[in-house]
């Protein structure tokens, strides 16, 4: 906070910053020099360049608290480690009952590392989420796995997979879904939302 009086600051352009000051943007990347001159002799100078812009995460979607299930999504760089990252999301939903569970859920899902060994925990309010994070790595019932190297596989559901008010409840439950529904559903005979959402069976299987 004090320049040294051996040296003449009066010529030259280098100054001692005491004070923080703004690092203005001049078209490129910043790039600025630190020295580090040890007693010993031993001299460091280091090139510090400013990273790269990332843009803004999206900002979370006003979800709507629904009924439904919700995924939790869990990673790890360990099957081992799985169970810990459980507990550490155990630990704060206790610590936070007011948190909703679809906005923890968008979370976990958009703002975390997606490492090799995961799990999913399926939770439709706190106490059962807390009962289903406690039971990662100790219940086979819980969905878990790990990354695997391979190609490209996908699947189209085959014959019986119609059912009377598929898609119902995610259309009323969640509004990107449902517009997705109607715009997909303009292609179509205007009479199909009626048979996948009625009451006769025979006529959705036809």
């Amino acid at each position: 906070d004090e320049p040294t009086p051996h040296v003449d600051w009066g010529s030259g352009h280098v100054r001692l910053l005491a004070e923080p000051v703004e690092w203005r943007a001049v078209g490129r990347p910043r790039r600025a020099g630190v020295s580090s001159f040890g007693i010993s002799g031993t001299n460091a100078h280091l090139i510090l360049e400013e990273a790269p812009s990332v843009p803004e995460a999206p900002e979370a979607p006003e979800l709507p608290d629904t009924s439904g299930l919700v995924p939790l999504l869990l990673s790890a760089s360990t099957a081992a480690m799985l169970p810990a990252q459980a507990a550490t999301l155990r630990t704060h939903l206790e610590a936070h009952p007011d948190l909703r569970l679809s906005d923890v859920g968008w979370t976990l899902a958009t703002s975390r590392a997606a490492l090799g060994h995961r799990a999913v925990v399926l939770a439709g309010d706190h106490p059962s989420a807390l009962e289903a994070l406690a039971e990662v790595g100790e219940s086979a019932a819980v969905i878990s796995g790990a990354v695997t190297e391979g190609p490209t596989a996908f699947v189209f559901t085959g014959q019986g997979a119609q059912r009377l008010g598929m898609g119902r409840e995610l259309y009323n439950t969640f509004p990107v879904f449902a517009a997705a529904f109607d715009e997909v559903a303009t292609h179509f005979d205007p009479a199909l939302r009626g048979i996948m959402w009625g009451r006769d069976p025979d006529l959705l299987n036809r």
